[in-house]
């Protein structure tokens, strides 16, 4: 991958664990769990290509790619689900001259304790919306769908879009910045490591070599 490109799936990567997204992205490194799973299974469910249906007025459409090449952002992904809803003052999205209101979906398997989202997963569709208003035009809005209650949550997107705005494009930079030089970034403080598919490769409690260049050297020390 560019490091002038970012995907869209892994700023909630970065967003969760930066030393865990830094393991993904720049040592190429994966393992699951039970969790991964769960969530890889109901994905499959959404992400067949070009699957297109209607339902109560409105058209539903899955696995739809996006992107958005503006100098600012660069990113690119899918997302889960578009819904077209009727709407006047909505865009066209294609020849027939009809207007639609564009709604993101995305679907996670379980809803947080204690609060109606997370914000790596807020941040994850701020950053859908800000390529799906790139390619169809509108003002877009998002939600997510928790697969263990079966309901919707709003995201407060079109309120706080300065503040998002501003939080992903600092984000960008320092993923870019990381890529660039090979640099994992360390561990957080507080960081939640209970239930990550990526605990027995992180291995948290050992002091982590972030530099790239580092950890090349010490493995040529014990060659």
């Amino acid at each position: 991958m560019s490091t002038e490109e970012i995907t869209i799936r892994s700023i909630q990567h970065y967003l969760y664990c930066p030393h865990r997204w830094g393991l993904l992205e720049i040592d190429r490194a994966w393992a699951e769990n039970i969790f991964v799973t769960k969530a890889n299974l109901m994905h499959e469910r959404v992400h067949e290509p070009e699957q297109y249906y209607s339902a109560k007025g409105k058209k539903v459409y899955t696995s739809v790619p996006v992107y958005c090449d503006q100098e600012a952002y660069n990113l690119y992904g899918i997302t889960d689900c578009i819904e077209l809803i009727p709407d006047q003052q909505g865009v066209p999205v294609d020849k027939s001259g009809k207007r639609y209101r564009l709604r993101i979906i995305e679907y996670k398997p379980t809803i947080p304790k204690e609060r109606l989202y997370r914000e790596d997963d807020l941040m994850q569709v701020f950053a859908q919306k800000i390529c799906v208003d790139f390619v169809f035009g509108g003002d877009s809005e998002g939600y997510i769908y928790y697969a263990d209650v079966r309901k919707r949550i709003r995201l407060p997107l079109r309120e706080n879009y300065d503040l998002y705005d501003e939080k992903l494009k600092t984000l960008l930079q320092e993923m870019r910045n990381c890529l660039k030089k090979g640099l994992i970034p360390e561990i957080r403080r507080g960081q939640n490591c209970n239930g990550c598919s990526m605990k027995d490769l992180c291995m948290p409690t050992l002091k982590p070599i972030t530099n790239l260049h580092d950890r090349i050297r010490k493995l040529e020390e014990v060659d």
